[in-house]
């Protein structure tokens, strides 16, 4: 079986409620895991009145609180907004609370736009080359290497995780020997050649003997191609009205909605259906048998903002017992 992981932003729909958000991103953490998911990850970003995930190390704990087994973790923490410092008190806490479960994915963009990015008080001006530097400053923490100790994540084992768009991460992964994973799912123009050069030039270290790809990757299931398209509809209005200056909740979804974009709108969406399975289930088989052919991913993050949550949880239950079947 593709071992495959979540990721989740705790969208707010546009009739919807943060708390409302937070009581979805919670069964779907739980159906995760009787799913057989093997990590489910929340992700940074800031000032989107769609995105819920904001306070990600807090809504970390509060998933893992509400699972047993399941890995929770960020994927990722936008490390140029926080102190290393900081990040590793707070994941160091989380691993205490829930011991082996928590992951840490680091990733080197704000995760917002340049005023918000000034309202977090975090070096608006820090060259993002630093990055490497942060990363190693953080690891240091809780490896005890630091001059500083960072209570309590000294000694503790938190798997550090890069994650990226393009090759400066996958040759930072491979040169600290870490876990690689790539957003193919909204950015996928270097995919293939950042998974080359990440398995090429990856140097075995104390965390990792093997290099590790994860892949993001998209999906819109249902009973037919008919549903599946007509569900994946808001997430493509929530896409193209953000890369258009519009950002805002998760919008109903809507009937041929693709059919109506201009071609400029359209081409905001097209790079990114490479990496995003929409269709009934043969329809969805076949899409991720090709995909998984052409990347060998050693895991998938699968990821899905749905308006309607039952068919959200039903879309990953087919894709769970298609990659069962792989």
């Amino acid at each position: 079986m593709m071992p495959f992981s979540m990721l989740d932003l705790a969208p707010i729909t546009d009739d919807g409620s943060p708390a409302q958000s937070y009581a979805r991103t919670v069964e779907l953490a739980r159906h995760a895991e009787r799913l057989g998911c093997k990590r489910f990850w929340l992700a940074e970003h800031h000032g989107m009145s769609g995105i819920g995930s904001v306070a990600t190390a807090v809504l970390i704990g509060h998933v893992a609180g509400a699972t047993s087994n399941l890995r929770v973790g960020a994927g990722g923490i936008m490390l140029p907004n926080h102190s290393p410092l900081v990040v590793a008190e707070q994941f160091g806490t989380l691993n205490v609370l829930y011991p082996g479960r928590i992951d840490l994915g680091l990733g080197r963009a704000p995760g917002t736009d340049p005023v918000t990015s000034r309202a977090l008080r975090r070096h608006i001006d820090t060259d993002p080359d630093a990055f490497p530097q942060d990363v190693q400053e953080l690891a240091a923490y809780f490896d005890g290497s630091a001059p500083v100790q960072a209570i309590p994540a000294g000694g503790q084992n938190v798997p550090i995780w890069i994650l990226g768009s393009s090759l400066f991460g996958a040759r930072l992964a491979a040169l600290l020997g870490r876990p690689y994973a790539f957003a193919s799912h909204f950015a996928p123009a270097q995919m293939l050649d950042a998974i080359s050069v990440y398995r090429a030039q990856f140097q075995p270290s104390d965390h990792l003997a093997q290099p590790h790809v994860m892949l993001g990757y998209n999906v819109y299931a249902a009973d037919t191609d008919a549903q599946a398209h007509y569900l994946a509809s808001s997430w493509q209005q929530s896409f193209v009205n953000l890369r258009s200056g519009r950002p805002g909740p998760l919008p109903a979804p809507v009937d041929g909605y693709m059919q109506s974009l201009s071609p400029q709108a359209r081409g905001l969406l097209e790079q990114m259906l490479s990496c995003t399975a929409i269709g009934a289930p043969d329809t969805v088989a076949e899409q991720l048998r090709d995909f998984i052919h052409q990347t060998q991913p050693d895991e998938l993050l699968l990821t899905s903002s749905m308006h309607d949550h039952a068919a959200q949880l039903h879309s990953y239950e087919i894709v769970a017992e298609l990659l069962a079947a792989q």
